[in-house]
């Protein structure tokens, strides 16, 4: 039998190296070669958005500079004016500064559908807790929790930066990006030194690192003639310096996140090597708006939303309204509002949620399935529409995922609001004798 097996897994390789790679799977690259111009453009937007959206408020700042770039209107704006949107017009509603959305208006009616591409921009990552700062034995620290699926140990003993948002008391906002210029300082969480970690290192892996030891170190020199807490109050001083903020401002939005920028990674620089790896990447440019084309009367939706990692709840996540309350106002821009109208768009309206998916890594080869994993060098995995076919410009090839996202967190919520809407048209039909019988 050994013999046997042996003999069917040379059989194999000679198969799979007459086919060039596995189960005929081709390199990326090999589509490229000799075309830079195809690839490169994409590359660099990945990576400025990559760099310039570390967290949810900073990617939806940076989606609005590209949106504003290609056109697209502030939804809210166009409310207040009471103007209508012409066809072919785009809008650009923002969500609390953490989720927004993109719609570019095609020939059709609206009541028709839309076709929705969604995607989440938040991470897994370490929050600063309410009231954090504190000190310990001569060390000045930030008291944390993780957010999401982290792999708590990778945390440790890295350069952090610190991003987020402050409102003083009296009501004005004050930006926070420490660590990411080179000449700003980064921030670190311990670890135990290897001559004294037996007993850590005997631990599973989960246990390694606990949560609670996860607190950020942010200072160390103490302040000249302070007794009580001196480092800590060297701290807060220099943050009132250069940031007007006292300690009472620390209940605020402080994310930590890996210091540094996406770098180029291997000798033939063919790899990126960066944080987050999340489906934001696909944001860079699909959502940003720069590919967001109408094509034969389509309408077009692009979602990017927050609080995936943590069940999607929350204002800001797709356990809202928000969604549904944006499409309403959208439609009252472009006729005479009818909730019944709007709640047939709305189920008329078919959505692809866009997420990541694991290379196949030969050195954790028994957790996939090797017939069916994505290789690291294979074709991107990244999601497109039919639609997306006719734009003119130049993109990555993508794999058609449409009729694989039934599987998808996104597509489930979805499904489930459709089946709630088509419930209720017929007892709405009756409370808006105005709006015209759906033909569908």
């Amino acid at each position: 039998m050994m013999a046997y097996n042996k003999a069917q897994t040379r059989s194999s390789a000679r198969r799979r190296a007459e086919r060039g790679t596995d189960h005929g799977k081709k390199n990326a690259w090999a589509a490229y070669a000799g075309d830079d111009g195809r690839w490169k453009p994409f590359a660099k937007a990945y990576c400025d958005f990559i760099n310039n959206g570390k967290t949810e408020r900073e990617c939806v700042a940076y989606g609005e500079k590209l949106a504003k770039a290609h056109g697209f209107e502030d939804l809210n704006a166009v409310v207040r004016s009471g103007r209508k949107l012409n066809a072919a017009r785009a809008s650009m509603p923002t969500g609390w500064g953490k989720s927004f959305m993109l719609f570019v208006l095609g020939e059709k009616p609206l009541e028709e559908g839309m076709n929705i591409l969604g995607a989440h921009i938040d991470s897994p990552r370490i929050d600063v807790k309410q009231n954090p700062l504190y000190e310990d034995t001569d060390l000045a620290y930030l008291d944390t929790h993780y957010y999401g699926g982290i792999k708590k140990y990778q945390w440790v003993t890295i350069p952090l930066a610190l991003h987020g948002v402050i409102v003083r008391k009296t009501g004005e906002k004050v930006i926070i990006n420490i660590g990411e210029d080179e000449n700003d300082p980064v921030f670190c969480i311990s670890d135990l030194l290897v001559h004294l970690a037996q007993e850590q290192m005997a631990k599973n892996a989960k246990e390694v690192v606990e949560g609670e030891a996860l607190n950020l170190i942010v200072g160390g020199r103490p302040l000249e003639g302070e007794e009580k807490d001196a480092v800590k109050a060297n701290v807060l001083k220099l943050l009132a310096d250069k940031y007007g903020v006292e300690e009472e401002d620390f209940s605020a939005e402080l994310e930590i996140v890996p210091a540094g920028k996406a770098r180029d990674m291997g000798f033939d620089r063919s790899i990126f090597g960066l944080w987050p790896r999340r489906p934001r990447l696909r944001v860079s440019v699909d959502d940003g708006g720069a590919r967001l084309r109408g094509h034969a009367g389509l309408h077009l939706c692009c979602i990017v939303t927050d609080k995936e990692e943590i069940g999607s709840v929350g204002a800001t996540g797709m356990a809202s309204h928000y969604l549904e309350n944006t499409v309403a106002e959208l439609y009252a821009c472009t006729a005479d509002y009818c909730d019944l109208a709007v709640r047939r768009c709305l189920r008329n309206s078919r959505m692809l949620s866009s997420d990541v998916s694991a290379g196949y890594d030969p050195n954790f080869a028994s957790a996939f399935e090797r017939r069916t994993a994505r290789s690291s060098a294979a074709a991107s995995a990244s999601t497109s529409s039919p639609a997306a076919a006719a734009s003119p410009a130049a993109t990555t090839r993508t794999r058609n995922l449409w009729p694989a996202s039934e599987r998808s967190w996104m597509t489930r919520a979805w499904r489930s609001r459709r089946r709630n809407w088509a419930a209720s048209i017929s007892a709405a039909a009756e409370r808006s004798p105005t709006c015209a019988p759906s033909t569908a």
